[in-house]
């Protein structure tokens, strides 16, 4: 009988740790601590309705929710005001190793209000796009390394590996809903987002009121990170570092009240 290699058997424990510790990513819980900013006008829901919801969580699968299976938290503001700034709990599907897209709520309660999307993608994906669809997106090399962009719950290593995938990425946030102005229902056109890119410009309270919220560090977070190399912004990114600035046309004439 073959006798087991101990050098075999502590890499084949240090795979399956590691795996454990991935699978935590797909499982931790972050929470219920922050609620939304608005009430959506209406009736409370009657028994009927609530009988109807729970026969439906029964019996219906929600295959494309379940896959959400990551949660990122960090900050947008709307392109053209970087001073509008506002938290955004991103529930995220990675539907392989380029591609991620992020439904964006404002709380991770069950009275959280669906604020818009975010699609993000690799470096390789984002050079192959054209120059003028560039213009809509952000990196994220800053939201990583200030440690602003976390992924509450998960074990440290877990979170770590993440942002160094997170690091090489690029997205484009549309928000819908803009309960950060106590909108209380979703009117006016969608607007384009972005992320911070340098230190100093996020007001330092939304940070510190997070932090403490969520249980997170992001000044540890950063010095923990300091060890994932920074790669160079790609041509095109953060357009508005440029001075260009891209929003929807309102076809009412009216312009978004920022």
């Amino acid at each position: 009988m073959k006798k087991n290699n101990p050098q075999r058997m502590f890499f084949i424990a240090s795979r399956t740790s590691l795996m454990l510790t991935i699978l935590g990513l797909l499982t931790a819980c972050a929470g219920n601590t922050t609620s939304s900013n608005v009430i959506a006008p209406g009736e409370e829901k009657t028994a009927t309705t609530r009988t109807l919801d729970a026969g439906a969580a029964l019996l219906q699968s929600r295959l494309p929710i379940d896959a959400l299976n990551a949660y990122l938290d960090g900050f947008h503001f709307y392109n053209g005001h970087p001073e509008v700034q506002m938290e955004a709990h991103h529930y995220c599907s990675i539907l392989n190793e380029e591609v991620i897209q992020c439904v964006i709520y404002d709380g991770n309660r069950k009275d959280a209000k669906l604020m818009g999307v975010e699609y993000i993608i690799s470096e390789q994906l984002f050079a192959k796009l054209p120059d003028a669809e560039k213009a809509l997106w952000h990196s994220h090399v800053h939201e990583v390394k200030s440690g602003q962009l976390v992924a509450p719950g998960i074990p440290d290593i877990a979170e770590h590996a993440l942002m160094e995938k997170l690091i090489h990425t690029y997205g484009k946030t549309w928000h819908t809903w803009h309960t950060d102005l106590n909108k209380d229902l979703p009117l006016g056109i969608p607007q384009l987002m972005r992320g911070f890119t340098a230190d100093g410009q996020i007001e330092q309270r939304l940070v510190t009121d997070r932090d403490k919220r969520l249980g997170v560090d992001s000044t540890q977070k950063k010095k923990a990170r300091a060890d994932i190399p920074a790669p160079a912004i790609a041509p095109g990114a953060d357009a508005w570092r440029n001075g260009k600035v891209i929003q929807i046309e309102d076809p009412t004439g009216r312009p978004h009240q920022h």
